[in-house]
């Protein structure tokens, strides 16, 4: 049995998917099958996932097989052409989000079958990755999509430290990241994705206030900022919007800004019975699946995977 001082040692996805498994444990099993059967057709034959179209794609392989994670675990069949299709890549040539990417679902591999996909790696090849990672630091502390970025990005500073996590190795130059992740934070109380910016968005400022927090780094001035701003950015429909001028919600932002509320006790900014009637109604097809927003024509594998994410985060404070 992992204690909770174990749990809060272990890495802030392995956390965060364990939280969510165990938060869904409770859903019906029809409906448990409807959407495991739904993020398992996208798989393809080399043992990849894709999006809505087109071959297998690394992004949209975490996805599913995170949400697949979510709803139990990979059963053998899937499993065993998504070990194989893991090894047909080359690791040390891919950029950071698909690096992280990669890693995670080796992970989820590991958890799942035993095998260690980095069995046969030199002992040196942690190294090599951070290496590759810290190709990507800029001057102003956080790290770039490319070596080629000339400033950094919350989001891909994000992903880094999450990449750094799962290989155990700590963030170099730890209280470089934080300035550079207080220096994203605007007036409105939010956070930008790139220096330029003005306006503050819901992702991005959830992904700095959850790296804030990994460090130790919050205080009630930053959590009276972020509750600010997370009102502002909360729409009609129940859920959050991606920043203030986009007239609507979307799943992935209302995770990531229903999500800060949870892990930083910003208190009832969110309404969880609406919440849970605009995924019910607006976002779940009873055929499987979750879309993005209302808008949204189709389901895919990522907007599934935030839909059973925030159907985890509802059961959490509605059970």
């Amino acid at each position: 049995m992992t204690t909770s001082s174990q749990e809060s040692q272990l890495p802030y996805l392995v956390r965060l998917g364990n939280r969510l498994q165990s938060a869904l444990s409770g859903m019906d099993a029809a409906r448990v099958l409807r959407h495991r059967q739904f993020l398992r057709s996208f798989q393809q034959k080399d043992g990849g996932f894709s999006g809505r179209e087109g071959d297998s794609d690394l992004y949209y392989t975490s996805f599913a097989v995170r949400g697949l994670m979510m709803l139990g675990g990979l059963e053998p069949d899937t499993a065993g052409p998504l070990t194989q299709y893991l090894r047909s890549i080359e690791w040390r040539s891919l950029g950071v989000i698909d690096l992280m990417n990669w890693m995670a679902t080796a992970l989820a591999v590991q958890v799942s079958t035993g095998q260690d996909l980095l069995a046969d790696e030199p002992a040196t090849w942690s190294a090599e990755a951070a290496t590759q990672l810290e190709s990507v630091r800029t001057g102003d502390g956080g790290y770039a999509k490319s070596p080629d970025g000339a400033s950094g990005s919350t989001y891909h500073t994000f992903l880094v430290v999450l990449t750094y996590q799962l290989l155990g190795i700590p963030v170099p130059r730890r209280n470089a990241l934080i300035q550079f992740l207080y220096d994203r934070q605007r007036d409105d109380g939010g956070f930008v994705e790139i220096a330029p910016m003005r306006r503050a968005g819901t992702n991005p400022t959830a992904a700095a206030a959850a790296l804030l927090q990994e460090f130790g780094a919050v205080d009630d001035e930053l959590r009276q900022d972020l509750r600010g701003f997370l009102k502002s950015v909360r729409s009609d429909e129940g859920g959050f919007q991606a920043n203030g001028r986009v007239p609507f919600a979307d799943s992935l932002s209302t995770f990531t800004g229903f999500l800060t509320i949870r892990d930083l006790s910003l208190g009832p900014i969110l309404d969880p019975e609406q919440v849970r009637h605009w995924v019910e109604t607006q976002l779940e097809f009873p055929t499987g699946g979750f879309r993005a927003a209302s808008w949204d024509e189709a389901a895919d594998v990522e907007y599934s995977f935030y839909g059973l994410a925030l159907l985890a985060l509802l059961a959490e404070v509605m059970p």
